[in-house]
């Protein structure tokens, strides 16, 4: 099976979604997902992106991807923030995740980033055993805090 790793394009989106719905799906939050393609255009391939991914294709198919930002940090700088990597069911545990994380931690040495961040279900065990082996730092210190767009619009 030859893997493509490459920068992902507008054209990618449709399949883009769909690896982000099912990210959801095995997150048990597939309802939460608003997102639309037209707001991946917008966001993505706008005057100023709000993000960047890469993919991995096999035949044309996109079977994984990485979905990441730029972070600033006010006592250290700019990070590369991953939000999301997600490999297709049916291609797990066959190395892609490793190559697309890899080429990640490429970009990030690329763009003289500071450092990578990225967050981790706590249940997600094979996630963080995967992450691990980078000799990565799975912190339980810093709690996420969160305001929706409902929330923000009630606060007067």
């Amino acid at each position: 099976m030859k893997i493509l790793i490459r920068k992902g394009i507008k054209k990618d989106l449709p399949q883009v979604l769909s690896l982000i719905k099912e990210l959801a799906k095995f997150e048990n939050a597939e309802h939460e997902v608003t997102i639309s393609i037209d707001d991946l255009k917008k966001d993505g391939f706008g005057k100023n992106p709000f993000f960047q991914f890469i993919v991995a294709v096999v035949d044309e198919k996109i079977i994984g991807l990485s979905f990441y930002f730029i972070r600033y940090s006010t006592w250290k700088g700019k990070f590369l923030f991953l939000e999301d990597l997600i490999v297709t069911e049916k291609f797990r545990n066959q190395g892609i995740g490793s190559k697309l994380f890899e080429e990640t931690i490429k970009i990030c040495k690329s763009e003289s980033m500071n450092g990578m961040f990225w967050q981790v279900l706590d249940w997600n065990k094979s996630a963080i055993k995967f992450y691990k082996k980078y000799n990565s730092n799975i912190s339980g210190e810093w709690l996420n805090g969160k305001l929706t767009k409902n929330d923000i619009e009630k606060i007067n």
